[in-house]
């Protein structure tokens, strides 16, 4: 049997997610895993599987990671405010070290959607996620008394999703922060 060498798994799979957020899947080869990971062509095969399954490892690694950032901005901040920070954890992107990459789902729902009807269906899940937690925050706030009660939750969490899913695509094209803030507000605006 031959000697494989280990290594951290999840730490692999991250410097993937990586690779795929900054260049697409298409864009991705995977010499180019094989380098951002620090792992070999056998190995990563042994591991994840083909490309294409090494992808979705990497898409669910990144949705579990929003859901968990949508259950601590529940818990942490207002009903109201979890709204905002939403739009906030996203915007924050354009500043960061990483450049503006906007979001790994978003971008693939650009990139691989249309032609994919497994990854068609996790990024409409993943945002139906989102839009029923504006929903959930929405209906929190009306009734601590935070937003009017003639606000019909279901319509605005769609306006918001709409609004969040613009924005992400702008981050991309447009990364001008003053342009992002005046579009949160704007959504955010339907609170009222």
């Amino acid at each position: 049997m031959p000697w494989e060498r280990q290594f951290d798994k999840q730490a692999a799979l991250d410097q993937a997610l990586k690779a795929f957020w900054s260049r697409g899947y298409e864009a991705t080869s995977m010499q180019d895993l094989v380098d951002c990971m620090g792992v070999n062509r056998g190995s990563i095969y042994a591991t994840y599987g083909d490309k294409r399954a090494l992808f979705l490892s990497a898409l669910k690694m990144y949705d579990e990671r929003r859901r968990k950032m949508l259950a601590e901005f529940e818990t942490r901040y207002s009903p109201r405010d979890a709204i905002r920070e939403v739009f906030v954890a996203f915007t924050r992107e354009i500043s960061g070290d990483d450049g503006n990459r906007g979001c790994f789902l978003t971008n693939t729902a650009l990139e691989l959607a249309a032609h994919d009807p497994e990854i068609r269906k996790f990024v409409a899940d993943a945002q139906a996620d989102v839009e029923a937690f504006f929903a959930k925050m929405i209906r929190k706030a009306e009734a601590q008394g935070g937003i009017s009660a003639h606000v019909n939750s279901g319509d605005v969490a769609r306006g918001l999703l709409a609004s969040l899913l613009g924005v992400l695509v702008l981050i991309r094209s447009r990364p001008d922060a003053a342009l992002l803030d005046a579009i949160v507000d704007d959504a955010l605006s339907r609170l009222n």
